[in-house]
């Protein structure tokens, strides 16, 4: 790389901090660093703004996902462990990010999940560490306590529609000893009962809505959305810039403080790897010059796998059923326009249940996501029959995944290949996840309502059938995270501080730093993620 710095820093294009992606992170970060009027911040988006109606219409996830205008609309390699099917994994690319199309599910994760990250020697990520991040994140309806903060950015409200047959899988969990729970983001997860969203009367709070909005008119805080990043500008060790593309038009920015990258667990290690910074041999192969051998960027790839049983009803109570009514569909329509009620406001799910497969392991290694419908997948519609979806994931897979360079172009959608169902225990669990649900579909409280099991199919008995019928069935939940982890270690990418090892003046915030997933739902520990990261910026840079 050249010597000769690009810009002088006093040039109208330097700035103090530069964050890429206006994400889930990326927002909390730009809002929190832009607080000082004597910082120049520059927050680049590669996607649009979030105009779209169906955003905010917190079931407006049907539309928006698979939908070009907000999503990446990613593809994974053909998976061994799926019996060589691919998956569509949907990203935001509008601002807001990932949690302006999610399922607006808050779950923070298991208090060990911290103090892991802790015990693996990254000071400062304890769960009495974090816990006041997400607190101060939060704008929770139920008020401020212990767990819960009240003035925050993010507002968290409790679901407006409850549904027969998710009170029904509430009290056949109950019927197998899962206890219910108000309230999954305290001390303890264990329980079944209603997910809490990220909405505010009604309608869709992402970090878009409740970061960017409330101060993107400060003077110190430039907005750049359809700005597609191609590389990192680095000089001497030093990240110095970033050069980007809006529209076909190449541009370049300068920063005097620091860059912070906040792209996700796909695009954060991407950048990285355009700009020459990852492990040196695929760089190579990909024609790039290595400014830094880093081996870990990319690797380290995690998510949950959701196996998506479904069971048809003896009677039509589901959502399928209103959804293919014509006139319940202006029914539902008319309810969200005049009470912000009604099924509109649902989540990708209502009822969530943590247990346990094996009654040794000290918290829950399952995760339920219960919803009064079924589909394929999210944008392409519900079935034409009645019936509910049992979804279960293993929430602390062992499997591990990996996000490649298909190409030195920007535009080129990275390879990403998860590896799922790669070790036993994660086999394991997938059968063991499949014999629960049957025996909860099975309790009294729930077998009245069942006639049919769909998915994976009653015929499924043995072990291998299981197996088998889980590869069939199975989907992202849309957690990729890990592939810029944090640590010590040979593989780690980031230290405690999130700064990139090896490059000074850049960091990594967003769920790609975690070095293992949390239990649970992503979307809060990335903002909590960006709010401790904002801090640490702030006070390194004083």
């Amino acid at each position: 790389m050249t010597n000769t710095p690009a810009y002088s820093p006093s040039d109208a294009n330097a700035y103090d901090y530069i964050v890429i992606g206006a994400g889930s992170a990326g927002c909390v970060v730009a809002n929190r660093l832009s607080a000082d009027a004597g910082k120049r911040v520059l927050l680049l988006e590669a996607g649009g703004k979030d105009t779209n109606p169906w955003i905010h219409i917190p079931v407006g996830y049907f539309k928006t996902i698979n939908n070009p205008a907000a999503d990446w609309c990613f593809k994974t390699e053909a998976d061994p462990g799926l019996g060589g099917r691919s998956l569509n994994w949907p990203r935001g690319k509008v601002l807001g990010g990932s949690s302006s199309i999610n399922g607006l599910l808050y779950v923070r994760g298991q208090p060990q999940d911290f103090d892991h990250w802790r015990q693996l020697g990254n000071t400062g990520w304890s769960f009495a560490d974090v816990l006041p991040y997400f607190k101060r994140a939060e704008n929770q309806e139920r008020g401020a306590d212990d767990f819960h903060g009240k003035d925050g950015p993010l507002a968290v409200s409790d679901m407006r529609v409850r549904r027969e047959i998710c009170d029904a899988v509430i009290k056949a969990a109950g019927e197998l000893g899962i206890p219910e729970r108000d309230d999954f983001n305290r001390d303890d997860q264990e329980g079944a009962g209603y997910f809490q969203l990220t909405t505010k009367n009604g309608l869709r709070c992402s970090t878009a809505v409740g970061y960017l909005n409330p101060v993107k008119h400060r003077k110190n805080l430039e907005i750049q959305t359809h700005a597609l990043v191609h590389r990192l500008i680095v000089e001497d060790g030093r990240c110095v810039g970033v050069e980007y593309d809006v529209k076909g038009a190449r541009r370049k920015a300068i920063c005097r403080g620091e860059v912070v990258l906040s792209a996700g667990a796909i695009g954060s290690p991407q950048i990285l790897m355009l700009s020459g910074i990852g492990p040196a041999q695929h760089l190579t192969d990909k024609g790039l010059p290595v400014v830094h051998d880093l081996p870990g960027v990319g690797g380290n790839l995690q998510d949950h796998l959701q196996l998506r049983t479904v069971y048809r009803t003896h009677k039509p109570i589901t959502l399928n059923d209103q959804a293919r009514n014509p006139i319940e569909k202006i029914k539902m329509g008319l309810e969200f326009m005049f009470t912000r009620s009604g099924p509109l406001t649902m989540g990708a799910s209502q009822v969530a249940i943590f247990t346990r497969t094996r009654p040794e392991l000290e918290t829950p290694d399952i995760q339920y996501h219960v919803q009064p419908w079924s589909a394929d997948s999210p944008g392409e519609g519900t079935h034409r029959f009645s019936a509910f979806t049992l979804s279960v994931c293993q929430l602390r897979p062992e499997s591990r995944g990996e996000i490649r360079l298909a190409s030195s172009d920007p535009t080129a959608h990275p390879v990403i290949t998860p590896n799922y169902l790669a070790t036993e225990v994660d086999r394991r669990t997938a059968i063991d996840s499949l014999k629960l649900t049957r025996r909860m579909v099975e309790s009294p409280a729930l077998a009245p309502y069942v006639a049919e099991e769909v998915r994976p199919g009653a015929e499924a008995q043995t072990d291998d059938e299981l197996l088998d019928g889980a590869r069939r069935i199975a989907q992202t939940i849309y957690h990729p995270v890990g592939t810029c982890k944090m640590g010590s270690d040979p593989s780690a990418v980031v230290d405690e501080r999130l700064r990139v090892r090896g490059i000074k003046g850049l960091r990594v915030v967003d769920a790609s730093i975690m070095p293992t997933i949390t239990s649970g739902n992503t979307n809060a520990p990335a903002i909590m993620i960006g709010e401790k990261a904002s801090d640490m910026i702030a006070e390194d840079n004083r």
